[in-house]
Protein backbone atom coordinates (compact mmCIF):
# COMPACT_ATOMS: atom_id res chain seq x y z
CA UNK A 1 0.00 0.00 0.00
CA UNK A 2 1.39 3.44 -1.02
CA UNK A 3 1.73 6.00 1.79
CA UNK A 4 0.27 8.79 -0.18
CA UNK A 5 -2.87 9.33 1.95
CA UNK A 6 -3.33 10.63 5.53
CA UNK A 7 0.33 11.40 5.61
CA UNK A 8 -0.21 14.55 4.04
CA UNK A 9 -2.87 17.34 4.30
CA UNK A 10 -2.17 18.76 0.84
CA UNK A 11 -1.41 15.09 -1.15
CA UNK A 12 -3.42 15.85 -4.36
CA UNK A 13 -1.53 19.17 -4.46
CA UNK A 14 2.28 17.79 -3.64
CA UNK A 15 1.21 15.05 -6.25
CA UNK A 16 0.73 18.12 -8.86
CA UNK A 17 4.72 19.61 -7.73
CA UNK A 18 6.04 16.36 -8.30
CA UNK A 19 4.59 15.88 -11.73
CA UNK A 20 4.86 19.45 -12.59
CA UNK A 21 8.19 20.19 -11.79
CA UNK A 22 6.77 22.57 -9.66
CA UNK A 23 3.28 24.12 -8.49
CA UNK A 24 2.33 27.64 -7.27
CA UNK A 25 -1.49 28.09 -6.14
CA UNK A 26 -2.20 28.85 -9.77
CA UNK A 27 -0.67 25.76 -11.12
CA UNK A 28 -2.57 23.87 -8.47
CA UNK A 29 -5.84 25.35 -9.96
CA UNK A 30 -4.59 24.66 -13.66
CA UNK A 31 -3.82 21.02 -12.85
CA UNK A 32 -6.90 20.91 -10.56
CA UNK A 33 -8.54 22.52 -14.27
CA UNK A 34 -6.56 19.47 -16.38
CA UNK A 35 -7.81 16.77 -13.73
CA UNK A 36 -11.15 17.74 -13.89
CA UNK A 37 -10.97 17.01 -17.72
CA UNK A 38 -9.78 13.76 -17.30
CA UNK A 39 -13.23 12.54 -16.40
CA UNK A 40 -15.14 11.49 -12.61
CA UNK A 41 -13.34 8.45 -12.51
CA UNK A 42 -9.75 9.80 -12.69
CA UNK A 43 -10.70 12.81 -10.54
CA UNK A 44 -12.21 10.54 -7.54
CA UNK A 45 -9.19 8.19 -7.84
CA UNK A 46 -6.68 10.70 -7.77
CA UNK A 47 -8.45 12.73 -4.86
CA UNK A 48 -8.43 9.68 -2.88
CA UNK A 49 -5.16 8.07 -3.97
CA UNK A 50 -2.93 10.97 -5.28
CA UNK A 51 -0.11 8.53 -6.51
CA UNK A 52 -2.48 6.93 -8.56
CA UNK A 53 -1.83 9.68 -10.96
CA UNK A 54 1.33 7.59 -11.68
CA UNK A 55 -1.29 4.54 -13.73
CA UNK A 56 -1.91 7.75 -16.35
CA UNK A 57 -0.59 6.70 -19.00
CA UNK A 58 -0.84 10.78 -19.79
CA UNK A 59 1.24 11.18 -16.79
CA UNK A 60 3.61 8.71 -17.42
CA UNK A 61 4.26 10.51 -20.99
CA UNK A 62 4.63 13.98 -19.02
CA UNK A 63 7.56 12.66 -16.97
CA UNK A 64 8.99 11.48 -20.67
CA UNK A 65 8.28 14.37 -22.46
CA UNK A 66 8.59 17.19 -19.58
CA UNK A 67 5.10 18.37 -20.47
CA UNK A 68 3.02 20.04 -17.20
CA UNK A 69 -0.65 18.91 -16.99
CA UNK A 70 -2.34 22.49 -16.65
CA UNK A 71 -6.29 23.32 -17.94
CA UNK A 72 -6.87 26.65 -16.84
CA UNK A 73 -9.56 27.16 -19.64
CA UNK A 74 -11.54 24.49 -17.70
CA UNK A 75 -11.93 26.88 -14.74
CA UNK A 76 -13.84 29.03 -16.93
CA UNK A 77 -16.59 27.03 -18.64
CA UNK A 78 -19.52 27.84 -15.94
CA UNK A 79 -18.55 31.41 -16.44
CA UNK A 80 -18.50 31.27 -20.19
CA UNK A 81 -21.77 29.41 -20.19
CA UNK A 82 -23.74 31.47 -18.19
CA UNK A 83 -22.66 34.44 -20.75
CA UNK A 84 -23.66 32.57 -23.55
CA UNK A 85 -26.73 31.42 -22.19
CA UNK A 86 -27.77 35.05 -20.75
CA UNK A 87 -25.68 37.58 -21.64
CA UNK A 88 -24.99 38.08 -17.72
CA UNK A 89 -21.46 37.33 -15.94
CA UNK A 90 -21.54 35.47 -12.55
CA UNK A 91 -20.91 38.07 -9.72
CA UNK A 92 -17.38 38.61 -9.13
CA UNK A 93 -18.05 36.96 -5.55
CA UNK A 94 -20.36 34.11 -6.45
CA UNK A 95 -17.75 31.20 -6.37
CA UNK A 96 -14.93 30.89 -3.73
CA UNK A 97 -11.01 28.95 -4.16
CA UNK A 98 -10.80 26.26 -1.23
CA UNK A 99 -6.80 25.60 -1.41
CA UNK A 100 -6.05 22.28 0.79
CA UNK A 101 -5.21 23.32 4.54
CA UNK A 102 -1.16 23.07 4.17
CA UNK A 103 0.99 20.69 7.03
CA UNK A 104 0.70 22.60 10.24
CA UNK A 105 3.72 21.24 11.23
CA UNK A 106 5.32 22.98 8.37
CA UNK A 107 7.91 19.99 8.24
CA UNK A 108 7.03 18.85 4.49
CA UNK A 109 9.09 20.50 1.74
CA UNK A 110 8.38 18.97 -1.81
CA UNK A 111 11.45 20.32 -2.74
CA UNK A 112 12.86 17.51 -0.36
CA UNK A 113 13.25 14.06 -3.33
CA UNK A 114 13.82 12.18 -0.31
CA UNK A 115 10.75 13.01 1.56
CA UNK A 116 8.65 13.29 -1.73
CA UNK A 117 9.54 9.82 -2.84
CA UNK A 118 8.84 8.21 1.07
CA UNK A 119 5.20 9.98 0.74
CA UNK A 120 4.56 9.52 -3.27
CA UNK A 121 6.86 6.89 -4.41
CA UNK A 122 5.24 5.91 -7.46
CA UNK A 123 4.79 9.64 -8.96
CA UNK A 124 8.49 10.52 -7.57
CA UNK A 125 9.95 7.41 -8.98
CA UNK A 126 8.01 8.78 -12.83
CA UNK A 127 9.04 12.64 -12.08
CA UNK A 128 11.90 12.65 -9.84
CA UNK A 129 15.54 12.68 -11.13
Amino acid sequence: MEPDGGLLHEPLWAAAYVINGGCSDDGFDYFRGWLTAQGREVFERAVARPGALADLPVVRASAADGHCLECGEVLSIVWNARIRATGRRLAGDASTIRYPELDPTGDFDFDDHAETTRRLPRPAALHLE
